[in-house]
């Protein structure tokens, strides 16, 4: 059968794009700014005004609520699936349209390879490098909304390793489930913890706890049958730019035992 698949690819910037017919490009953040060529997400249904606070999710609700598709996906402008190919260029080694409908031929759903914390669960790491009142509270409302839920989050985090980045590819049965499902917690997240007197970099945090988010859904999801072990893929991503490891690696030490939060990227 052939398969709709439109994989978004969050950008606020101009940025090289794949070419192949499943990457869609979209301006996130676009309300209120000029045009950058790309589709945009204050079209239609969406909260495109939320990007300083939301990230990449408003690419992921814009999609959820303005595209038509079999597979949905979400990917970075410089963080994507990889491919078989392994060049030099790593824009030569992003997932194909070949490769991806051949994965989804098999598998439901695609996650990036799991991250690997190895001193820090992922509550400890989020504790140190943001707030971890924003997971308690997270936890508060799913004590209230979704209970049956709790077991899983207490124990995704206590985890050292999860799916992260917000990245994934999914059938359109599970996408909807799971955006319904997540938007209604940081929507509620937002009302209980709204904006707060913290750094531009810091106010991003309802993107962030949506990535262990994701954790909880899909471990909940597995544990009561919704979906099958055997039809999650876990695929390596690449990031297009170069990491400054020795920045990275500081900071994670400066966080974890001189309590000083993440202020940038890397």
């Amino acid at each position: 059968m052939n398969k709709n698949v439109k994989i978004v690819i969050a950008t606020h910037k101009e940025y090289r794009m794949p070419t192949e017919e499943i990457y869609l490009p979209l301006h996130v953040g676009a309300s209120g700014k000029e045009s950058l060529g790309y589709m945009r997400d204050d079209s239609g249904d969406n909260i495109s005004s939320k990007n300083p606070y939301f990230c990449e999710l408003t690419g992921m609700y814009w999609a959820w609520k303005n595209l038509e598709a079999d597979y949905y996906g979400l990917v970075h402008y410089r963080r994507h699936f990889k491919g078989l190919n392994s060049t030099k260029n790593s824009f030569d080694n992003i997932l194909t349209t070949k490769e991806c409908m051949e994965l989804l031929d098999k598998y439901d759903i695609i996650v990036p390879k799991k991250r690997h914390y190895y001193i820090e669960s992922l509550y400890s790491h989020y504790e140190h490098t943001h707030y971890a009142e924003h997971l308690d509270m997270t936890r508060t409302i799913l004590s209230e909304k979704y209970p049956e839920y709790i077991a899983c989050f207490d124990d995704v985090m206590k985890h050292r390793s999860g799916y992260m980045f917000n990245m994934m590819i999914m059938d359109k049965k599970h996408f909807f489930a799971y955006c319904e499902w997540l938007f209604d917690i940081l929507f509620e997240l937002e009302v209980q913890m709204p904006e707060q007197n913290l750094s531009p970099f810091q106010m991003r945090f309802y993107g962030r706890v949506s990535e262990l988010l994701f954790n909880v859904w899909l471990k909940y999801q597995v544990s009561v049958g919704n979906i099958s072990r055997d039809t999650i893929k876990e695929v390596p991503h690449l990031y297009t730019e170069k990491i400054n490891w020795l920045k990275k690696g500081a900071s994670f030490l400066k966080a974890k035992f001189f309590s000083e939060k993440y202020e940038s990227s890397f």
